[in-house]
C-alpha cells in the first residue's frame, strides 16, 4: 500500500496528573503536586519528598523520593533540581508511575491531555490512504478508540464502524489503552 498523505497527531500535557490516596486529615482523596520538592540534609544523608496538596482540605502531605541516601548517590544536576524545585523534576516526579506503585497510591489521568492534530477534516474523503503518527508527550494512558474520536472528528459508533469496516487499519484493540506512541492508517471511505 502506497501512502502518500501522512498527518501527525500529539497528546500534549495540559496539566499534571492528580495522586489518588487518602487525605490524612478530611476524606479527600485527590491530591495535585504543589510544585515543589523537599530536601532535608541529615549530616551526608539526604531525604527527598515531593509535595502535594488535598485538593479538599489544602492539607501539604509528602511523598518521599529517595529516604536516607548519601548525598554522593545523587547526580549533582539532580539533587540541584531538587533543591531548586526545578518544574521538569517536579514533572517528572508527578507523572512517574514506579513512584506511585512504590508508595501505594494512584495517578488520575483525567484531564491531563489534550490532542494536537494537523489533519484537516476533509481528509476523511480524499481517496488516498492516510497515515497517521500518534505521539504521547506524557504517559497517560488513552483508549485508542477516544484518539480516533477526537482526532477525526467523529462519534464512537462511526469510529467503530470505520474500524469494522477495515478503513481504519489499527495496530490495537480500538479499545485499549495505550501511552506509546503508535501509527494507524486511514483508507478510503
Amino acid at each position: 500500500m502506497n501512502i502518500d498523505r501522512k498527518a501527525l497527531w500529539a497528546v500534549r500535557q495540559s496539566a499534571l496528573p492528580m495522586v489518588v490516596r487518602p487525605c490524612l486529615n478530611c476524606s479527600g482523596t485527590r491530591h495535585h503536586p504543589s510544585g515543589k520538592i523537599r530536601v532535608n540534609a541529615n549530616g551526608k544523608l539526604l531525604d527527598v519528598w515531593l509535595l502535594l496538596h488535598c485538593a479538599v482540605c489544602a492539607r501539604t502531605s509528602k511523598v518521599p523520593v529517595h529516604e536516607r541516601v548519601h548525598v554522593s548517590s545523587l547526580e549533582p544536576a539532580r539533587r540541584v533540581a531538587y533543591e531548586t524545585n526545578d518544574p521538569a523534576a517536579v514533572r517528572e516526579l508527578a507523572m512517574n508511575a514506579s513512584l506511585a506503585a512504590r508508595n501505594g497510591y494512584r495517578l488520575d489521568w483525567t484531564g491531563t491531555w489534550e490532542l494536537e492534530t494537523d489533519t484537516p477534516f476533509s481528509a476523511l474523503h480524499d481517496p488516498t490512504p492516510l497515515k497517521v503518527v500518534i505521539s504521547f508527550e506524557l504517559p497517560a494512558p488513552v483508549r485508542v478508540e477516544r484518539l480516533l474520536m477526537l482526532g477525526l472528528g467523529l462519534s464512537r459508533t462511526q469510529v467503530r464502524r470505520m474500524v469494522a469496516d477495515g478503513r481504519v487499519h489499527l495496530p490495537l484493540a480500538p479499545g485499549a489503552k495505550t501511552h506509546q506512541d503508535f501509527e494507524l492508517t486511514i483508507d478510503r471511505p
